[in-house]
């Protein structure tokens, strides 16, 4: 029998509401997290990650990914001091690797991280559920950013859309809709205003797909030697959602994106996190088929399921249903962890952790980040446990 995928849970650090006691008790041994109080740019010191690996541990658990050690807008754009922030990212890859914590997700999303239109949708079952509404987002762009450029980017009928939602809904409700669209990095209670999103924005004028897309490459390429000496996994993230949004190009948000990345910087350390819920939201993504292609690639596995809708629209499902197939996806992990075993790779059970659960049951006692309740991430975990164990016994015992 294959080695089991390594099940892991993201926490949030201390002031998490969820408790690593608790996580422990859904079944998870590692944990997904990083130092949120250090901006991007800066240095993680040796002292920092001891303090929080020695937290974790003590609780009887493993820091087993690191998500995310966050890229600095100047690297992102070109910008000035990009370098140096290259240099300081090094150096806290390496401060990571000597405590042999060697798994990085990162993401390469211009100045926000995944964006919603409605952190609390309720499912007929009263779940809470998160949801991107493409007219929401729309209206936000066109009549409350008043990007002059989104007029010629959407459809009279996108258009025609956005403007009858704006009228649906009262002053708190936008309000609520500016301050979920707005939201700063996972891990932290940042809200951007409108005009420091605009200054951002600003930022990005010279930068598009391509320009983006030769900024990352630089990073790669810069970063690869040194992570491949001290042994570290780098897994970037898929684009969430994975389309262009507010004027802000995408690079990571398709399979042709990512061939190219694992080509721009050949190396066992320049590897994919395989998100089923960012690439599942593209209806021209072929996630089964991702995995199969691109599987010796991926170092960390994010498996959670979206609801498309025909206007753009998606919400999180529950982790079995939604669009996409998560046996098929399931079984080419399988298949994948067979053809690692088969050549004699020691990176079988790949880091796995369920994704954006529900809120649920006691969920609603705890002010948990969006998407990161306990009861519902457990459900999804329990889930996609048992699934895993079906196909590995049935194509394997």
């Amino acid at each position: 029998m294959l080695s089991n995928l390594e099940q892991t849970f993201r926490w949030f650090g201390p002031n998490d509401d969820v408790t690593l006691q608790a996580i422990r008790q859904t079944g998870a041994t590692g944990i997904v997290t990083a130092l949120h109080h250090i901006q991007p740019g800066e240095i993680w010191s040796p002292e920092e990650i001891k303090k929080r690996k020695d937290i974790i541990e003590n609780a009887g658990l493993t820091w087993s990914v690191v998500e995310s050690v966050n890229i600095h807008e100047s690297i992102k754009t070109a910008g000035e001091g990009r370098d140096q922030a290259i240099e300081n990212y090094i150096t806290t890859l390496k401060n990571l690797a000597a405590v042999n914590i060697q798994t990085v997700c990162y993401n390469f999303m211009p100045v926000l991280d995944w964006t919603r239109t409605n952190l609390d949708y309720r499912l007929a079952n009263n779940a809470s559920a998160l949801r991107y509404h493409a007219p929401a987002l729309h209206a936000f762009d066109l009549y409350i950013l008043e990007r002059p450029e989104a007029f010629d980017e959407f459809t009279p009928a996108q258009q025609e859309a956005a403007k009858k939602y704006l009228d649906s809904i009262n002053k708190e409700e936008k309000e609520l809709l500016i301050n979920t669209v707005m939201a700063g990095l996972p891990g932290t209670t940042d809200v951007f205003t409108i005009p420091e999103f605009k200054e951002q924005l600003k930022k990005y004028e010279n930068t598009d797909a391509s320009a983006l897309r030769e900024n990352l490459a630089y990073f790669l390429r810069a970063i690869m030697p040194d992570a491949e000496k001290s042994g570290i996994k780098m897994c970037i993230h898929p684009d969430d959602p994975p389309f262009a949004i507010l004027g802000l190009p995408r690079v990571v948000s398709t399979e042709k994106d990512l061939e190219y990345i694992v080509n721009a910087a050949p190396s066992p350390s320049n590897g994919l996190t395989y998100c089923t819920g960012s690439l599942g939201a593209r209806g021209d993504n072929d996630l089964p088929g991702i995995m199969s292609r691109l599987g010796s690639h991926v170092h960390f596995l994010h498996l959670r399921n979206v609801r498309r809708e025909a206007d753009g629209s998606f919400y999180e499902d529950n982790h079995l249903e939604g669009t996409t197939d998560m046996y098929a996806v399931m079984k080419n992990v399988v298949l994948e962890q067979k053809k690692r075993a088969d050549a004699g790779r020691n990176d079988i059970a790949i880091p796995m952790r369920p994704d954006h659960g529900h809120k649920i049951l006691d969920d609603y006692r705890y002010n948990t980040y969006p998407g990161y309740s306990i009861a519902g991430r457990m459900k999804g975990l329990a889930e996609l446990r048992g699934l895993e164990m079906g196909i590995k016994r049935t194509l394997f015992s």
